[in-house]
């Protein structure tokens, strides 16, 4: 019997997925020629996920909460309803820009708000009811920013968040990085609130999506 690795299944995964747009292809392929840690970028197969899951929920309002180079922004665009729009933060003003002129260059471009700052700061006075919300910024205040958006979720609203299995770290309760830890208690803290419904899918680093009753 063969026994796959995880890039083998990544690969077959990605044999079957529908191609990103040419837009997305050349955003990626930038991401890695000027950035340092392009394995930061969602790709293809993630920006496939984001994207299905965005057109099944027909988001009136999207927040995003770490944009990188706005690859993942752009996939979570196209299930926008006609008069969506789509909030993302991002405190790295280089990646910021690199971002913006991907968002200029979209179908999108008059839907996507790009908020330049410290997401914790700008969370504090944003005013709006949202109705999906990505997680993919610094690890540590993961918790911190589901406590500042989960009242200005709508009900039935979904919230995702990336890189919950850090790399396979969180089975190591007892050691593990300081990130590693703070996905662990993200993950805890998640399936004790009863206010929601989860389930985490081994996609990529590990997505949990969690559905406010």
């Amino acid at each position: 019997m063969h026994h796959l690795t995880s890039e083998e299944i990544h690969k077959y995964a990605e044999l079957y997925t529908s191609k990103e747009s040419e837009l997305l292809y050349d955003l990626n392929r930038q991401t890695h020629l000027q950035t340092e840690l392009p394995i930061m970028l969602s790709g293809h197969l993630q920006g496939r996920f984001l994207s299905m899951i965005s057109k099944m929920i027909r988001p009136r309002c999207i927040l995003e909460i770490g944009t990188f180079t706005g690859y993942s922004a752009l996939c979570l665009a196209e299930g926008l309803a006609t008069e969506g729009k789509l909030l993302t933060i991002e405190s790295n003003q280089e990646q910021a820009a690199l971002a913006q002129e991907y968002f200029d260059k979209s179908p999108y471009k008059n839907q996507i708000s790009l908020i330049v700052g410290k997401a914790s700061d700008v969370l504090q006075y944003l005013n709006y009811e949202y109705d999906l919300v990505f997680i993919d910024a610094d690890k540590v205040n993961y918790s911190n920013y589901f406590d500042l958006v989960i009242e200005s979720m709508s009900s039935g609203a979904y919230i995702l968040a990336d890189n919950v299995l850090y790399n396979a770290e969180v089975l190591d309760t007892d050691g593990g990085s300081k990130n590693a830890k703070a996905m662990h208690q993200y993950n805890i803290k998640m399936s004790l609130d009863n206010r929601l419904e989860n389930v985490l899918l081994p996609v990529r680093d590990g997505i949990m999506i969690s559905r406010k009753k």
